[in-house]
């Protein structure tokens, strides 16, 4: 990549608000301040809104247990996928083992999250 290319590309916030990095690294959301927003914009006690949250957290878990989609609009689907057994190689000493067939969970951001995360706008669509 040429130097052109690197300084043309505009570095925009990722956090809304102007929110900056703590300690070099991104924030960490955490479902204490989830509570704490619903309680904040919607006026629900914090009981009631720490309720609310685990409740939806609750229902994403049993829908991905039972194998479903979960399609949040405007903000993306979680998705799960099974992997076949396949052959692998510990890096470190370069022997050969098997990886047993899983399930695994995967986060697809929808077109819209993706465009606000890369433009920065954060304005409701």
């Amino acid at each position: 990549m040429n130097s052109d290319t690197y300084t043309s590309c505009k570095m925009k916030p990722i956090f809304p608000q102007g929110e900056v990095e703590v300690s070099g690294r991104s924030r960490t959301v955490t479902r204490s301040d989830l509570s704490e927003a619903v309680f904040r914009r919607i006026g629900l006690s914090r009981l009631e809104s720490a309720h609310l949250v685990e409740s939806v957290i609750e229902e994403i878990r049993e829908a991905l247990l039972r194998g479903e989609n979960v399609k949040l609009s405007s903000f993306g689907t979680f998705l799960q996928r099974s992997k076949r057994e396949r052959v692998g190689r510990n890096p470190k000493t370069g022997v050969e083992a098997t990886i047993c067939p899983r399930k695994v969970l995967i986060f697809k951001a929808s077109h819209i999250l993706r465009g606000r995360v890369n433009d920065g706008s954060w304005e409701e669509a």
